[in-house]
């Protein structure tokens, strides 16, 4: 039969510092608790000032260790790479934010295992066991041991302690707030801005070669990106989603819209290939009535008349780019878009 098998009220009771001695009436005897022995914080204040100052040391490598996480964090580039025996090449700013923050937690739990073993009362301390639903007096004596380890634990009376723990436990959740800036890039103002700029010649998407007039037949369609993007760089898919353009040739007596004929030269325009619905890329151009089509929802836009939607699920027409011819005659942007390009967002208008 196991103590488990007994009732609670038959059980011995037993007090801490008594011995009992097992025989046929009390077969399980309690042994007592050892002598309790003073820890030389107990008996030397000096003793207990250096743990003092252990554990603030401690909590404060913590926090130094936190911010050099977040310096980390904002410091090292994401595709920077290091050496590390004998891991190998492994990502710089992973490393380091392992290590800093491995480091911020490992000093507070250090710091709080040495307070509670060298400062904190040690005094072990017999309890009976009770019924779950514990009556008034017990939960008065819960409450009364509660303010007398508060007090035994001496954090009102070492202020280094409790203000250092107090720094580190503030410092600590920063890691986190930090890391949820890893959960994208911030916008910015790049959905406003482009490659193209002042100056920017108009390269043909097929041939690679920058567009001169005459390469621009009327009611042909051309598509054109910015000098200076190549497929292989780094970012063209987003560059590319953003300063595609479509060149048409227009008889400029065609063209309806004064601002069109302004931004145009010798009836080419130029505007973004980028659908202002979702964003997917325009491609079929109707000669006779200079319509273009969105193969995705079939948003129409009249490029004869600002490029305004004319069918579809489009909200607003597409930007156009101001152009015009430098001195070796070919193709040039005169500046950005105006609007930003492709569909709608909050920011618009």
């Amino acid at each position: 039969m196991s103590s488990q098998d007994i009732p609670e009220e038959k059980l011995p009771a037993t007090r801490a510092g008594e011995v009992d001695v097992a025989d046929e009436k009390n077969p399980f005897a309690d042994p007592g608790l050892p002598p309790h022995e003073h820890r030389i914080q107990d008996i030397d204040e000096r003793a207990a000032k250096r743990s003092e100052r252990t554990v603030a040391l401690l909590f404060t490598v913590s926090m130094l260790a936190t911010v050099a996480f977040i310096a980390a964090f904002v410091a090292i580039p994401i595709d920077k790479s290091i050496y590390v025996w004998p891991l190998g090449h492994i990502s710089a700013l992973n490393f380091s934010l392992g290590l800093t923050l491995g480091l911020a937690l490992f000093c507070i739990g250090a710091g709080a295992v040495h307070w509670a073993r060298t400062l904190m009362s040690d005094v072990e301390i017999a309890d009976e066991r009770h019924p779950i639903a514990a009556p008034p007096e017990v939960r008065a004596k819960v409450h009364a041991d509660f303010k007398q380890g508060a007090k035994e634990s001496a954090l009102g009376r070492r202020k280094l302690i409790r203000n250092t723990m107090f720094g580190a436990l503030t410092l600590v959740p920063l890691s986190g707030v930090v890391l949820l800036r890893d959960l994208g890039p911030l916008p910015e103002d790049k959905l406003r801005h482009t490659l193209w700029k002042k100056g920017k010649l108009l390269v043909n998407m097929n041939t690679n070669e920058p567009l001169r007039p005459a390469d621009v037949l009327v009611g042909s369609l051309t598509f054109a990106k910015p000098e200076g993007l190549e497929e292989h760089d780094h970012g063209f898919n987003n560059e590319i989603a953003k300063a595609a353009l479509m060149i048409v040739r227009l008889q400029p007596g065609d063209i309806k819209d004064k601002r069109e004929l302004e931004w145009s030269h010798e009836g080419i325009v130029a505007y973004s290939k980028i659908c202002t619905h979702v964003g997917c890329p325009i491609s079929l151009y109707e000669q006779q009535t200079h319509h273009v089509l969105c193969p995705c929802h079939q948003s129409t836009f009249d490029l004869a008349d600002g490029a305004r939607v004319i069918f579809g699920p489009a909200g607003h027409a597409l930007p156009q780019l101001r152009i015009g011819v430098n001195d070796e005659g070919y193709l040039e942007a005169l500046g950005d878009f105006e609007e930003p390009v492709g569909p709608a967002f909050w920011e618009r208008g």
